[in-house]
Formats: structure tokens, C-alpha cells, sequence
């Protein structure tokens, strides 16, 4: 079952659906008095950032709106009070969140609702139900229930009438990919200035990670890259934690399927290349050259037309079929799909059908008109991306990748590769982040440079500090920038992987790629990837497969839901679209294992940037 479909339904039937037993004086007639017409007693949705972002990824408005949610609000916003009306509250056990909960109920003569459920996205921590204990009056008098509901959060009792957990503190992003929608984790983590709060955001994000282990039915054996010291503390957190949750749940993990799971906790710096590549696959390419802001993308359909915003996500089975499609064959992919819509229609269209012939499709044909702007919009797409492409990433390609490969696409080694690199640098037209890029990308395949020959680049490019700064900074992540700290690190073995019909712009293949393969067939090296101590399993063993446990990524053709283990990756500081893909890609490859990629955020080359960019040195 797709993550976000799992997160959805417990959404729906542990919260949205959640019907608290009547009062006892009130009894029958009282419930039915409390229900407006139809039976349905209308409520309110009240919910913080992290809430707001579960409820847009995995319900639809008419969904809740049908169990008798008349509003959705931001708790951290000015709203009118409803003191007829109960509201159900989905926020994080955070100080902020809860403080506005109770502002909602501090003056008696004026409640924000009439009584509050509540429910938590993770386990409560100790400060924040001392907070709630401080206002028992509250508590009693208006909170019905107190629950966490493991995608994050509790329970509790008294106008709060309701108080639970519910134990899902992520964000799924796609149906193989997960974000903790925490991207402040980059400088908690690398950064030295944040070292007195480390330990507590570790804390944090762990409870994280372990609620999407217990949504989806997973006690995993933990393992982590060792290279970097900040690993082993983060999986014996999550371990803690998954421990804590499989005490409550014994259940979880249960299976010989499920006994090979692995959980994999890796560091930004363990590949630093890929983020930083141009990508020619549609979605990374997109994301990376094009303004598209909260997933959504913006064109202009046609002359004297209005602009056109669309939501690029999972529900747009097209974008989901080409997302992962290099941009090569992206406009013949949709060309293609359009003549054979406009067939089945009996619609006149060609194999190369413009954008203004689907322009005139749409005035003849209203009826069709959301199916045929699908086919416009991954047109204008792809024309944009190309457009970029054609302008000069074309180039900057060619060298990112020699650079990345160390050899050229013949496959001859490299020998000078400043003869590629000054010219980009000197250029006026490329910009500074393009710029970063390259120089970033020559310091890394060096193994560090002496300080004199980057502050060469850096004149060449004629960069600022705060741009010199994302260069230096990738020290924080363990990679050697400067020679004379040059140490030894470890590289996983690289796959041979360049065939025939490998586009020569598209040589790289991301690191993770082969640690998820190495992961599976259990050749990832232990003394690099350790797992903690005591939980490691032999991950060779297969046993029959059944119906029993869920298969959240499946053909939608496929009649019958495959037991298989599944391999959890989480990254440190962020996770970019093409290491996105992977997931995809192996798990449609292996076929007797699902893997699944997350981190704190996600990365557009732009955004990995100004992370490193914002570290700050000072202690």
C-alpha cells in the first residue's frame, strides 16, 4: 500500500472519523441533539505547520468534509471562536503548538470551541505534559480526548476531551519517499555553533524516524554509516525508540519476511556529487532549472491566456509514469499518450501534436478538458526544461559529468580538467550557483586542493564570500576541501553501469544506488556499515510470501499483495530527486524487496547550496 494512501486512512478512521463516546448525562438524546441534519455533527479541523502539511499530502477536503469537518484552520492563526462547535486538533507535541491550544480555552467566558480532541502526531515529552499538568483546569473542564496517533502523537482526559498520539511525525512526500519536513536538521547537525543542541534535535528526529517504522509495521534492524560520528548516536536513538514502540505493539516486525528489514542511517556526506549534478530526468530536472514552489509549477497555456498553476504530484498518473524519464524522450512519451487518448475518443490528433493543437482540442472538446491540460501541461514542461537545457546547461553537463566520472564519455581518463572548468568559471552568462557547482564538484574528485589553487577559482569566478563559503563548508560534511587536512575516506565500490544506450549527459549514477543493491544481496562492507550491536540478522534467508503484510508500492495490475522486507533509508541533511529515483528503480529491479528513501528535507541543487552556504563556523 503507497505511504501516503497508509498515512491517509489512519488520518481518516483515527482522527477524522473519530467519534468520542457521548456524555453520560447526555445519553442518546444528547448525541442526537449534539448532531446536525443528516446525523453528522459538524467540527473543526484545527491544525499547526506539520498537520496542515499530513492532511494536503494524504486527505482530500471532500473526504473529511463527508465525516463533518466544516473548516480546516491553522492553529497558529487569528480565528473567529466557535464556542457551539467541538474541534478536533492534529499538532505536534511542540511548546508553540500546545501554548496555542491553551490560549484557545484560557478565558472561560470566551472559548475558542466548545470542547477540544486532541490528538498528537508523536509520544508526548515529559515538558510538554508538565505544561499540560499546569493547566488542569483547562484539561478537565474543555480537552475530551488526549491521543497520539503514530504518525506522530498520545492520550489524555477532561473542554480537552479528547488527547491522543497518533504516532506519525513525517511527511510522505511520494508513495517510496518520506520527509521529516525538518530542514533545519542540516545545521543542527553539521554545524559546530548548534552543538549544544544536538543531542535533543537527535532525540527529535529520532521519534521521528521510529513513528514511520511503527506506521508501517516495522521493527528493522538498525545500521549506519560509520564514517561519520554522529550516526551511532541517531541509531541507538531510533532504536531506543523503536524498542519503546514494539513494547506497546509486540506485534510490529512480526514475520519472517519482516525480520530482514533493515533500517540504514547514512550522513550527507557520504555522497555530495549527486546533489549537486544537473539531472536530465524530468522531475529533477525541473525542480532544478524551473521556479516550481511547493510542487507546483506555473506556465503560461497559450497567447492571451491566463497563467496556469498546477500541482505536480501523485495523483497526475502522467506525471507519475514520467517523472523518472530522461527529457530525452519525455514530449515523445506524452505525444504518444495524447494520440492514443484522442484514438480511443475518435479525436483527429497527430504523433506530434503542438501545444496549440491541443489548445483548439480543448475549445472543441469542454468535456475532455481535464484530461487534454494534462497532456498540455507536461508538454509546456518539457519544453521549459529544454529551453533551459538549450541554453547553456547543455555545456555545463558535459562538464559535470567528466568531473563526476573522471573520465569523458569515450571513457578515456582526465587528465587536465581545468581546460574545461576555466572557461565555465570566466564566463559572465553562468551564474554563481552554477559556478559553486563545478568548483565544488573539481575539489571533491581531487580529494581537496591546495589553498592557493581555490583561491584561484574563486578570482576566476570572481565569487563572493557567502558563495566561497558553500565551497569551503562542505568540510563540515567530512569531505576534504583544503589538501593539507586531506584524510583518508571511504568509498563505497562503484558499480560498472554505462551501457550502450546510456545518454553521455547522464553517466552518473548516484552512490546510493549501489548501497541500496550492496544493502539487498548483503555484500555492504560491516566494518562501514556496521548494524548495532545485537541486531544483526541474516538477511539471505527467504521464506514462502504471503498476503499477510502490506505492499505499499505494486503494480496497480497486480491482484495479490506481495510479504516482502522492506529497506528504510534515511538521510542526514537532506535527500536529492535523482537518489529519490533509485528507490524506485531497485525496488522495480529486485522485486522481493521495497525500498524506501527519506531524510530531513528535500533537495533541489539550489537548496543543498544555501544549506551549506548558512552553516556558520563560530562555536
Amino acid at each position: 500500500m503507497a505511504l501516503k494512501m497508509l498515512v491517509g486512512q489512519k488520518i481518516m478512521n483515527e482522527v477524522v472519523k473519530y467519534k468520542p463516546p457521548p456524555p453520560k448525562k447526555a445519553g442518546a438524546a444528547g448525541a442526537a441533539k449534539a448532531a446536525g441534519a443528516g446525523g453528522i455533527e459538524w467540527r473543526v479541523l484545527v491544525v499547526d505547520k506539520l498537520g496542515m502539511r499530513m492532511v494536503s499530502a494524504c486527505t482530500k477536503m471532500h473526504e473529511i468534509s463527508a465525516e463533518g469537518i466544516t473548516l480546516v484552520e491553522d492553529i497558529n492563526k487569528k480565528r473567529e471562536p466557535l464556542p457551539t462547535m467541538d474541534a478536533i486538533y492534529l499538532i505536534t507535541p511542540s511548546d508553540e503548538s500546545v501554548r496555542s491550544l491553551i490560549r484557545d480555552f484560557e478565558n472561560p467566558a470566551r472559548p475558542m470551541y466548545r470542547y477540544a480532541h486532541v490528538f498528537f502526531t508523536e509520544a508526548i515529552p515529559p515538558r510538554i505534559f508538565e505544561m499540560l499538568q499546569s493547566h488542569k483546569d483547562i484539561c478537565r473542564r474543555y480537552v475530551r480526548t488526549c491521543k497520539e496517533i503514530n504518525i506522530a502523537f498520545l492520550a489524555y482526559e477532561a473542554q480537552i476531551k479528547t488527547l491522543k498520539e497518533i504516532n506519525i511525525a513525517f511527511l510522505p512526500y511520494e508513495c517510496q519517499v518520506f520527509s521529516l519536513d525538518s530542514p533545519d536538521t542540516f545545521q543542527c547537525l553539521y554545524s559546530p555553533a548548534f552543538a549544544s543542541i544536538r543531542g535533543k534535535h537527535i532525540e527529535r528526529i529520532a521519534e521521528q524516524i521510529a513513528t514511520l517504522c511503527a506506521t508501517l509495521g516495522e521493527y528493522p534492524n538498525v545500521r549506519y554509516r560509520v564514517d561519520w560520528e554522529r550516526n551511532v548516536d541517531l541509531a541507538a536513538s531510533v532504536q531506543q525508540k523503536l524498542d519503546a514502540y514494539k513494547a506497546d505493539e509486540p506485534t510490529m516486525g512480526e514475520g519472517p519476511e519482516k525480520a530482514r528489514s533493515q533500517l540504514l542511517i547514512l550522513d550527507r556526506g557520504f555522497d555530495c556529487v549527486s546533489p549537486l549534478l544537473h539531472e536530465l530526468t524530468l522531475q529533477a530536472m525541473a525542480y532544478d532549472l524551473l521556479p516550481i514552489v511547493n510542487d507546483v509549477y506555473r506556465y503560461t497555456p497559450g497567447p492571451n491566456q491566463a497563467d496556469k498553476e498546477v500541482l505536480l504530484d501523485e495523483n497526475d498518473d502522467l506525471w507519475v509514469e514520467l517523472r523518472h524519464e530522461h527529457i530525452a524522450v519525455v514530449s515523445t512519451q506524452v505525444t504518444q499518450n495524447l494520440k492514443k487518448f484522442t484514438d480511443s475518443k475518435r479525436m483527429s490528433s497527430t504523433d506530434k501534436s503542438s501545444m496549440r493543437d491541443l489548445s483548439q482540442m480543448i475549445k472543441k472538446m469542454p468535456q475532455y478538458q481535464k484530461e487534454l491540460s494534462k497532456y498540455s501541461t507536461h508538454l509546456h514542461l518539457a519544453e521549459d526544461c529544454m529551453k533551459s537545457y538549450q541554453n547553456y546547461v547543455d555545456k555545463l553537463c558535459r562538464v559535470e559529468q567528466d568531473l563526476a566520472m573522471g573520465t569523458d564519455a569515450e571513457g578515456e581518463k582526465i587528465k587536465d580538467h581545468m581546460r574545461n572548468i576555466v572557461p565555465i568559471l570566466l564566463d559572465a552568462n553562468v551564474s554563481n550557483y552554477d559556478k559553486v557547482r563545478i568548483i565544488s564538484l573539481y575539489v571533491m574528485i581531487k580529494n581537496g586542493i591546495s589553498e592557493e589553487n581555490l583561491t584561484k577559482l574563486f578570482t576566476h569566478a570572481q565569487l563572493s564570500t557567502k558563495h566561497q563559503d558553500m565551497v569551503r563548508n562542505l568540510s563540515f560534511l567530512g569531505i576534504n576541501v583544503i589538501a593539507d587536512s586531506r584524510k583518508k575516506i571511504y568509498s563505497v565500490p562503484r558499480k560498472e553501469r554505462i551501457t550502450e544506450s546510456t545518454y553521455q549527459m547522464s553517466r552518473w549514477t548516484p552512490v546510493i544506488k549501489d548501497i541500496m543493491e550492496d544493502c539487498i544481496e548483503d555484500k555492504l562492507d560491516p566494518r562501514h556499515f556496521p548494524f548495532l550491536e545485537g541486531r544483526a540478522q541474516n538477511t539471505n534467508y527467504h521464506a514462502p510470501t504471503s498476503a499477510r503484510y502490506g505492499h505499499w508500492h505494486k503494480d496497480k495490475a497486480q491482484t495479490q499483495v506481495k510479504n516482502v522486507p522492506r529497506l528504510i533509508i534515511f538521510i542526514v541533511g537532506g535527500v536529492s530527486m535523482s537518489e529519490m529515483r533509485c528507490a524506485y528503480e531497485v525496488t522495480n529491479s529486485v522485486r522481493n524487496w521495497e525500498v524506501l528513501v527519506g531524510s530531513s528535507h528535500v533537495l533541489s541543487p539550489e537548496i543543498f547550496l544555501s544549506d551549506l552556504g548558512s552553516l556558520s563556523k563560530e562555536d
